[in-house]
């Protein structure tokens, strides 16, 4: 099992997200502590009332992320996640391809559907198209990183005899969606290369928009099913999943209990795991790496 360092969310608007330390500094320290990725999620536009009430802020992600590729040389670079609807699906792909061409091959393009209205009609999209939104950004983002002339037709696009050039370094960029929901497997088994399915309560799950995960023999048993639905293309498909239990926060404490845990977990199916501290400054924030990486990482 590999270990995602997500840079800690922030909700509210007391305070500010980089708080917790420079993405530069915390993901070099990442990638010291034997961490293999390090995460940004996004919400471009939310709404205030989400925000005070449990919502977070973000940075662009591609932006952040590019801060963390030029401070570290081989830690993996995840958006957790993109909201694909939120752009055309070219600007998607060049910023993609960018992002892994100059850091060398490490971005992972997790992605999203998406959930939180208020946003969408903050950036003049339809929430009724994200499903379709999605799906042709599937389409077109292999044939833009190919660097081959093509053509593309969408509900908002009319792409013809389009190149997009340089090509990114990984044939292809790995896709991780993001989701519970029967189709987001489906789109996994078919198409993409990772599945990050959410954990958490059963509202969190109602407020996200996906369906509830009811126990780790739930999450067994749909991954179960994925991978046999993926058929060959099984053995190239990861699984990313959040650990959420908070007294992870003090990496040295009930250490064989979490690391029975873990174990569940990679036995599951999961083979990255996501962890993070919550609202740490930026001294607590680089001892939590650097004991998390000391405990488990490297053990």
């Amino acid at each position: 099992m590999k270990f995602i360092l997500a840079y800690p969310e922030l909700s509210g608007t007391d305070g500010d997200l980089l708080d917790a330390g420079p993405i530069g500094e915390t993901a070099a320290a990442a990638e010291r502590a034997g961490f293999s990725a390090f995460a940004l999620t996004e919400h471009p536009m939310p709404g205030a009332n989400w925000l005070e009430h449990g919502g977070h802020q973000t940075l662009d992600p591609f932006v952040g992320l590019a801060f963390a590729a030029a401070a570290t040389e081989r830690l993996r670079l995840l958006t957790y996640l993109a909201v694909v609807p939120y752009r055309n699906p070219f600007l998607l792909a060049k910023s993609a391809s960018s992002l892994d061409r100059l850091s060398g091959g490490r971005f992972i393009l997790g992605v999203g559907t998406g959930y939180h209205k208020t946003e969408f009609h903050s950036l003049g999209v339809d929430f009724e198209e994200r499903n379709a939104l999605f799906d042709e950004a599937l389409d077109v983002l292999p044939q833009a990183w190919s660097g081959k002339p093509f053509s593309a037709l969408g509900r908002h696009f009319d792409a013809r005899d389009v190149v997009q050039l340089p090509r990114p370094t990984q044939d292809p960029i790995p896709i991780w969606i993001g989701g519970n929901s029967k189709l987001t497997r489906r789109r996994v088994a078919a198409r993409a290369q990772g599945w990050m399915p959410m954990g958490g309560s059963p509202e969190l799950a109602r407020s996200t928009r996906t369906p509830n995960l009811q126990s780790l023999d739930d999450l067994r048993e749909k991954i179960a099913a994925m991978m046999e639905e993926a058929g060959p293309r099984a053995a190239g498909i990861d699984v990313c999943f959040q650990y959420e239990d908070p007294t992870i926060l003090q990496p040295t404490v009930d250490v064989e209990r979490h690391r029975a845990a873990l174990h569940e977990l990679e036995e599951a199916g999961i083979t990255w795991l996501s962890v993070g501290a919550h609202r740490p400054t930026p001294a607590e924030h680089l001892e939590f790496i650097q004991a998390f990486g000391e405990t488990y990482c490297t053990s």
